[in-house]
């Protein structure tokens, strides 16, 4: 009876530890799912917050650092919106980016696209040939000849691209020209980024963060061509429309309107505002005052545009005739400015002519579509989520047009963020 006794006391013992093995796996998963869902609801929290910003009238300068963006407390997490410092890889930079301050790769001409960091020929060639409507060969590019011998097949798409990363299917794209060595997307040289091979990705280990285009590019810029008010502008080189532009030129300027009508119809198709604004020899103040009203162009969408304000320096040098010394005196003109120019005159005080209206046709101050790179985490470090999303608020309401998850990038800020969380302080 003793040894009954004794097996059988053993077998409850040895059920009692396997069940508290179990429960206390059980609980470890649940305090594990309770963590993640902080971290899903503080980045859905995140995007609200984005949301109450673009949705103020005032949100010029939503991009420009103006707002937090940075260990945002929301319920029992904490989110970041991260972006890359595109001047300095050693230094963590927070805020939305303007996607008008990119190359647009479905807008840009050839001479736009070549130039952009580590863009080649072939890949440029071929993204024209891919985004076109037919089956006409670009020298160097590739059509669907090309692609249906490849050994998996597939047609080329002859339409616009709908996401940056989709260039990978083109000719000539490879993850190295788009990602370059920052293939965790935080902007940052990271130690496995600088050891040349003896940790991926494969690196130069110059002490530099070579990265590729991705941060220089986007499929999503665009605004409508409407007033400040939302009203249609008035068309310049419309014949139609020329007793609202005296009618406007009368209330800006008085009697002088008559002068200045006179001048501008000296011409006609003009290829952008920055000639109506030299050859109506107005002054910078009253043309600045009405330039939001007007345009040259009929379409209701106008996609590509360059914000001048928010745009880095290498995408300011994809713009045409523009040399080193422009975009310097341009970067130096908007940084002395204790805020941001409404309109895209202010170029005329830095260039000459000339060169303003080379680019008057590609550039802007206005953005209404902005990415953001969401890195959300639970109070106690357990879990995280990482989502880049772009929200687009040109047409009313802000709306995300697309999310992609980056989880699996890894923790992309300093590995201390998550030692103090899961050692219970405070951000």
């Amino acid at each position: 009876m003793l040894i009954v006794t004794i097996w059988i006391v053993t077998m409850l013992a040895s059920l009692v530890i396997v069940f508290s093995h179990y429960i206390r796996v059980e609980a470890m998963a649940s305090s594990n799912h309770v963590s993640l869902v902080q971290a899903e609801n503080a980045a859905q929290g995140a995007i609200q917050y984005i949301f109450s910003k673009l949705s103020n009238p005032d949100s010029s300068a939503v991009a420009y650092g103006a707002n937090p963006y940075e260990a945002m407390q929301v319920g029992e997490g904490y989110f970041w919106v991260l972006r890359p410092h595109l001047s300095d890889d050693r230094t963590y930079d927070f805020g939305l980016c303007a996607e008008s301050g990119k190359v647009n790769l479905n807008s840009a001409a050839m001479e736009t696209l070549l130039k952009l960091p580590s863009m080649t020929s072939e890949l440029a060639s071929s993204i024209m040939d891919w985004r076109d409507q037919n089956e006409e060969l670009t020298a160097g590019g590739a059509e669907s000849e090309y692609y249906l011998l490849l050994s998996d097949p597939y047609q080329c798409k002859n339409a616009p691209l709908e996401t940056v990363e989709e260039v990978l299917l083109v000719k000539g794209a490879t993850q190295q020209i788009l990602y370059g060595e920052d293939t965790n997307r935080n902007g940052i040289l990271d130690a496995n980024e600088n050891d040349a091979e003896q940790s991926p990705p494969s690196d130069n280990a110059n002490g530099r963060l070579d990265a590729g285009f991705l941060n220089y590019v986007t499929i999503n810029s665009y605004e409508l061509n409407k007033d400040p008010d939302g009203n249609d502008r008035i068309n310049v080189n419309d014949g139609r429309s020329q007793g609202q532009l005296a009618d406007l030129l009368k209330q800006t300027v008085g009697d002088d309107y008559t002068r200045y009508m006179t001048n501008i119809r000296q011409r006609r198709n003009y290829r952008n505002l920055l000639e109506v604004y030299f050859v109506s020899q107005m002054t910078y103040d009253d043309f600045n005052k009405i330039i939001g009203r007007l345009t040259t162009r009929s379409q209701e969408r106008i996609a590509g545009l360059i914000n001048i304000n928010s745009a880095s320096e290498d995408v300011l040098l994809c713009l045409p005739e523009l040399e080193q010394s422009d975009v310097d005196a341009m970067i130096k003109y908007r940084t002395a400015q204790s805020a941001q120019e409404v309109s895209p005159l202010w170029v005329t005080k830095v260039l000459s002519r000339e060169k303003a209206e080379a680019i008057g046709s590609y550039i802007t101050t206005w953005s209404r579509q902005y990415s953001a790179d969401i890195i959300a985490a639970s109070s106690d470090g357990r879990a995280f989520r990482r989502y880049y999303v772009v929200i687009d608020a040109a047409e009313g309401t802000p709306r995300v047009i697309y999310r992609q998850p980056l989880h699996s990038l890894g923790w992309p800020l300093d590995p201390a963020i998550i030692e103090q969380l899961r050692e219970g302080k405070k951000l």
